[in-house]
């Protein structure tokens, strides 16, 4: 059973006037301990990156980039074609905005996590997953890769020494492989089964699959997305609950004590 655990969200992804899902960045940052903030290619702009990093600088919410493919049309959810370099390029790019917003408000970087279309490519691509984790050696050598456990990004950043933190998803399905099943509208889910879901994995380190199937999880984090229908429902549950089973709620920074 797990003693203590990271939340964390996907945050800032709006763009101007527009806003995406039903709830408000301010209601879930006290509720969270780490913070995905988009860094402008698939949403987010200079204003609201700097909103929601001042946000979760005075939450005491672990700060990371959340840096995706140049889709803003499309959420970041559809793959673009490009090279590892051109890629890696475009990440750079991104985690070099937040990291100065972090900057300014006198914060740290703590982790990057890459977003939707752009995460699961890494999670299948040695080449690009190996690209990536050679740039955060050179320029962030002590922040965290978020990634899903038995990836290529978990395997790269692991045999470099980088540190990295993997993640369980509570508003996704599971197939039976530890992949999520990648969907672009998650539609309404219900509450408290994922908080049970959750408060599962924590106590026994299981998730049922799509096909009914019980399979083992391993994970530091626990994600949920601010753009799910209900995400302030799902995270009040599901913190309840963990904290009514006695388990602790920390950035990863802070339970791993850097």
């Amino acid at each position: 059973m797990r003693e203590v655990v990271d939340i964390n969200c996907d945050m800032g992804e709006a763009f101007g006037r527009w806003r995406v899902g039903d709830t408000d960045d301010a209601s879930l940052m006290p509720l969270i301990s780490s913070a995905n903030i988009a860094a402008g290619f698939h949403a987010g702009d200079p204003n609201l990156m700097d909103e929601t990093v001042r946000l979760a600088a005075e939450h005491g919410v672990g700060i990371g980039a959340h840096p995706g493919y140049n889709d803003l049309q499309g959420f970041g959810r559809r793959k673009i074609a490009g090279t590892a370099r051109e890629l890696v390029n475009d990440l750079v790019y991104q985690v070099g905005a937040i990291k100065e917003f972090a900057h300014r408000h006198g914060v740290r970087l703590q982790h990057v996590k890459p977003h939707g279309a752009l995460y699961m490519e890494m999670a299948v691509n040695p080449e690009l997953s190996q690209s990536f984790v050679q740039y955060m050696r050179t320029v962030e050598p002590n922040a965290y890769i978020f990634c899903m456990g038995g990836s290529a990004t978990f395997r790269a950043a692991t045999e470099a020494g980088q540190p990295v933190v993997r993640e369980f998803y509570a508003d996704r399905d599971y197939d039976d492989s530890g992949s999520i099943v990648f969907t672009r509208d998650a539609g309404r889910p219900d509450p408290a089964a994922i908080a049970r879901k959750v408060l599962r994995a924590c106590q026994e380190g299981k998730v049922r699959t799509v096909t009914g199937r019980d399979i083992d999880i391993a994970f530091e984090s626990i994600c949920f997305h601010s753009d799910t229908l209900g995400a302030f429902d799902i995270v009040r549950q599901m913190r309840d609950a963990l904290v009514g089973a006695g388990i602790r709620i920390a950035p990863v920074s802070a339970s791993a004590g850097r």
